[in-house]
């Protein structure tokens, strides 16, 4: 069984800052299988479809983001902790959202029918 785990988000003032994580666990992911992965954070706020953010490419060489996040947020990750971050930075009430982080290996980074595994997501809130 694979597992994604998301952590670090919370409630933050506009303007603000946060870190979060993606931990991958599951006897069949060793980090030599997390590191044939894409990973990408999407979001998805209440009454809305779950959006794209940010992927990294399985070395970490490339990196993705929607137009709304750019100069704002880094994606980044550390293949032999299994893990991908997101930072976050001069936050908007705009990036109130339920955060996932998903996995695949083909297809578009920017389309949610192209990941394998999915995490239970992390809020955010950020308030104006």
């Amino acid at each position: 069984q694979v597992q994604l785990v998301e952590s670090g988000g919370g409630l933050v003032q506009a303007g603000g800052s946060l870190r979060l994580s993606c931990a991958a666990s599951g006897r069949s992911f060793g980090s030599s299988i997390f590191g044939s992965y894409r990973v990408a954070w999407f979001r998805q706020a209440p009454g809305t479809e779950r959006e794209f953010v940010a992927a990294v490419s399985w070395n970490g060489g490339m990196t993705y983001y929607a137009d709304s996040v750019k100069g704002r947020f880094t994606i980044s990750r550390d293949n032999a902790k299994n893990t991908v971050y997101l930072q976050m930075n001069s936050l908007k009430p705009e990036d109130t959202a339920v955060y996932y982080c998903a996995a695949s290996r083909l297809g578009s980074v920017r389309e949610t029918n192209n990941y394998d595994y999915w995490g239970q997501g992390t809020q955010v809130t950020v308030s104006s």
